[in-house]
């Protein structure tokens, strides 16, 4: 069959989109024969749904196959560009249908997590109606982004980016198809080639497909026989990891960060480093965290890593990125082979506890501030004595009496904690000198 010209050709990604969902590959757990799909389908007339996953794996696919399956014309909106207005009139239409004896409006809300909290309230009552079978598709975490009215009233599918197997399916069959893809006059991948562009593609088959549509254009200008991973490399121009710097992927992966350095592995560490900046990720940002790691899972265990975190962000602002990023892989290395201690995080949690639970306590007379006569007259700093010129200056009440004996920090025997712990039995070594008493 000879193909259409490429002006009347929609993308290679559009063309091979499946038609059902035998055509689908991947997903199995979604699609199998007891996948959630097949039995939500079975029903005749599913719930709400919102499928959930990255961006090219299936999602408006799935929607539109849904749509086919239950006979019904699918009604398709981008939160990016409507609004509640759009929305009003496609309930009106969906009203008159079911007035008219016709079945409820399927209607495919892609990026549906764009629209405001208070917009996606414009959709509780034409899907309580039964006016609307609502499918949303969103690559952010509904927990975060949808209001849980519109949760409590929708099913949540959750797709996965499609596996190495399923992409080198798909990569044949858009070979091979002479129909809807470039089987007439296909482009010859070697082995390093096919393999190159399943890991570009990273779970997403519309980058896969976008990518072998290039690939098929370039080697028939460059007159290339056999396409190798270097051609394609020439042919492509790089692309960033997949990673949104405001979504549940930002969270995910500075918390994989911080856990990776909590937990000393080195390597760990600075995949992930790489994964936030390659992805565009704001340096400052990590610089911050790992600032907060320095004083919260660090510590006392190695009170330097704080002013060298300081020194790391000072270094970034400096010179800059890429170089920059050199200074947030030293600290890197240095927090996750560092002594670890949340002993002074854990012990201002305590104090804090109980400032809350104990209330303002009086300050002791004997530590508070007198710079008038009148202070003074009330007994204010009576009793106080230098620890610089007395001994007995140690025995003065810090703590209010209720608090006396309370403990919040206790070092452990790890790293410079261990000297702090020293310097403690000092101290308590010398209060008890003072008062006399034998050690």
């Amino acid at each position: 069959m000879t193909p259409k010209s490429d002006e009347n050709r929609a993308p290679l990604a559009e063309r091979l989109r499946p038609r059902e969902l035998g055509e689908m590959v991947g997903q199995s757990a979604l699609l199998g024969e007891d996948g959630v799909l097949q039995s939500l389908l079975s029903g005749g007339r599913p719930p709400s749904l919102i499928l959930w996953g990255p961006p090219g794996c299936g999602k408006t696919t799935v929607a539109r196959i849904i749509a086919r399956v239950l006979d019904r014309p699918p009604v398709q909106i981008s939160a990016v560009t409507s609004g509640v207005k759009e929305l009003k009139e496609i309930v009106a239409q969906a009203r008159d249908t079911i007035r008219m004896g016709g079945k409820a409006t399927l209607l495919f809300v892609d990026e549906i997590h764009r629209f405001n909290k208070a917009q996606q309230d414009a959709f509780l009552g034409p899907v309580e109606e039964g006016l609307l079978i609502l499918v949303g598709a969103t690559t952010e975490n509904p927990s975060f982004e949808l209001n849980a009215a519109v949760l409590s009233r929708c099913r949540v599918v959750v797709l996965e980016p499609l596996d190495s197997g399923a992409l080198e399916t798909l990569l044949d069959r858009a070979l091979t198809d002479t129909e809807r893809g470039l089987g007439v006059d296909p482009p010859s991948l070697d082995a390093s080639a096919r393999a190159f562009l399943v890991r570009r593609a990273d779970g997403d088959a519309r980058a896969l497909l976008t990518d072998l549509e290039w690939i098929a254009l370039g080697a028939k200008q460059r007159k290339i026989d056999v396409v190798t991973a270097d051609t394609v490399g020439q042919i492509l121009s790089t692309r960033a990891p997949r990673y949104d710097k405001s979504g549940e992927e930002h969270f995910n992966i500075i918390s994989a960060l911080h856990k990776s350095l909590r937990g000393s592995d080195v390597q760990a560490g600075l995949y992930w480093l790489a994964r936030m900046l390659e992805g565009g990720e704001d340096p400052l940002y990590i610089a911050r965290r790992l600032i907060r790691f320095a004083t919260e899972d660090v510590g006392t265990a190695d009170p330097d890593v704080l002013p060298l975190a300081i020194a790391a962000r000072d270094t970034l602002k400096f010179l800059g990125m890429p170089e920059g990023a050199l200074a947030l892989a030293e600290l890197v290395v240095v927090l996750a082979t560092a002594p670890k201690s949340d002993r002074v995080y854990r012990a201002y949690q305590a104090a804090v506890d109980e400032v809350r639970s104990s209330g303002t306590l009086p300050v002791p007379p004997e530590v508070r501030n007198a710079p008038t006569s009148l202070m003074k007259g009330l007994g204010y700093g009576k009793g106080y004595r230098s620890p610089h010129l007395d001994p007995a200056g140690l025995l003065v009440p810090f703590l209010p009496p209720e608090l006396r004996g309370k403990k919040f920090y206790e070092p452990q025997e790890l790293g410079f904690e261990r000297e702090i712990g020293k310097r403690m039995k000092y101290w308590e070594e010398q209060r008890r000198r003072a008062r006399g008493e034998q050690s």
